[in-house]
């Protein structure tokens, strides 16, 4: 008798998670330029750091202050409405952050003002992204799906950021009429992100999921259902111990890195944009090769999920530190490689974790909370480092960053239940 497990269908015999992942990477390369032409458009318009950790704050403030509320209207409504409705919005505003370029119209209030909105569309876009996938694919499936998508951001990040420098470099001799350098390649560079934005809104306009017929009835009011989804998180106690440790790393390392690099890239290499580009790709490349080699650490360290996550990022800490004595685009690529190739190794393994733990009906808070950790306080503590460059060396912002992450994580070791951490068979929580 034949005893064989049935194959399980591929994820892309999946229509709607084809068409979400193919919509999906079209933007994320696109994505990539924005990521590197705003930083270097608020530096060529004011030569100045702490207005770009301003730039940067500006965009975190509605980001970190709506965040817990579109989690909360995600478990509401459709994952896919949500991120649907936000993603025109963000569209909309690079849209008109690349005419005001192109045209020669760009002020620093206007970047601003475009910030806060790109901010407060992603407020609702990023836990909308991180609740749909489970709606889409079977329980066995996650895995793999998160492998995928995350393999994709990985990839998007190695060909963007370097295609995005480059393309900024191409308008190195192109001033605006308001004596703008490199004003065509950034103009270019938001444009290509506007046309991407179309491939995700066109693929969520066709995919239906369960979330779309089966939304969560309404208990109470919207401040009542944020409070739940933090009681939610409250009282498991490992998902409790990660989301504060997630907190204070992006309070302390950051902010460092987002206006460090950009910096660096301005002031010490020879390369301009494209030394940026080069410096994110590679740590793109080195998430891309850590995704794939997520599994084969969890076996090595027998599900030892906690454990990998610190021992890692105290290794991360070291290579940031390293950064203070880059003065080559490569060397520093070199170091990023490996903070990348690190980080890749823990994320699949902790999102899965998280999304098999957590029921679906608190998935969109839960993750609008772990997602305001780390990208709604990190952009935060930008606008600290901004300012913090104005009194030390830019040497000494990326050692102590450095330093502080690994001191952190070599302290939470002694945490049990961050410690305790297991990437196997991980218990669902209660819901709330």
């Amino acid at each position: 008798m034949n005893s064989a497990t049935p194959a399980r269908p591929s994820l892309f015999a999946n229509r709607n998670f084809t068409l979400l992942f193919g919509g999906s990477s079209i933007s994320a390369i696109g994505d990539q330029f924005t990521l590197v032409a705003l930083p270097w458009l608020v530096l060529k318009l004011t030569g100045n750091p702490a207005a770009l950790g301003i730039v940067l704050a500006v965009m975190a403030f509605p980001r970190a202050a709506f965040m817990l509320i579109g989690g909360a209207v995600v478990d509401r409504r459709s994952p896919r409405r949500v991120l649907l409705e936000a993603r025109a919005v963000n569209a909309a505003c690079i849209v008109i952050l690349a005419v005001l370029v192109l045209s020669g119209a760009i002020h620093m209030w206007m970047i601003y003002l475009l910030s806060l909105g790109i901010g407060l569309s992603t407020a609702f876009a990023y836990p909308a992204g991180t609740a749909i996938l489970p709606q889409l694919v079977e329980l066995q499936q996650l895995r793999s799906a998160n492998a995928v998508f995350m393999g994709m951001r990985q990839l998007a990040l190695i060909v963007g950021p370097v295609l995005a420098g480059f393309v900024i470099a191409l308008g190195a001799h192109a001033v605006s009429a308001q004596h703008l350098p490199d004003a065509r390649g950034m103009g270019l560079a938001f444009s290509i992100d506007a046309v991407s934005f179309v491939a995700s809104l066109i693929s969520l306009l066709m995919i239906r999921i369960r979330g779309d017929f089966h939304s969560t009835a309404a208990r109470g009011g919207m401040l009542a259902s944020v409070a739940a989804g933090l009681h939610g998180v409250w009282k498991d106690l490992p998902l409790r111990a990660f989301v504060l440790y997630v907190a204070i790393v992006s309070v302390f390392v950051g902010g460092p890195i987002q206006v460090g690099l950009p910096v660096l890239a301005d002031t010490r290499l020879n390369m301009g944009a494209a030394s940026l580009g080069i410096l994110m790709t590679a740590n793109g490349a080195g998430m891309f090769a850590g995704s794939f080699l997520s599994g084969l650490g969890t076996r090595l360290l027998r599900g030892r999920l906690g454990f990998m996550v610190l021992g890692f990022d105290a290794l991360s800490g070291l290579a940031v530190a390293g950064l203070t004595l880059v003065h080559t685009t490569y060397n520093g690529a070199a170091l990023l490689l490996c903070v990348g190739l690190l980080t890749g190794i823990v994320q699949i393994s902790i999102f899965t974790w998280i999304q098999q733990r957590v029921p679906q009906e608190l998935m969109g808070r839960t993750m609008s909370i772990l997602i305001f950790t780390f990208m709604g306080l990190g952009p935060i503590s930008a606008a600290i480092a901004g300012a913090l460059l104005k009194v030390i060396s830019l040497g000494a912002l990326f050692g102590i960053a450095g330093l502080a992450l690994t001191v952190i994580a070599l302290c939470c070791l002694g945490s049990r239940q961050l410690r305790g951490i297991r990437a196997v068979q991980p218990q669902p929580a209660k819901s709330a």
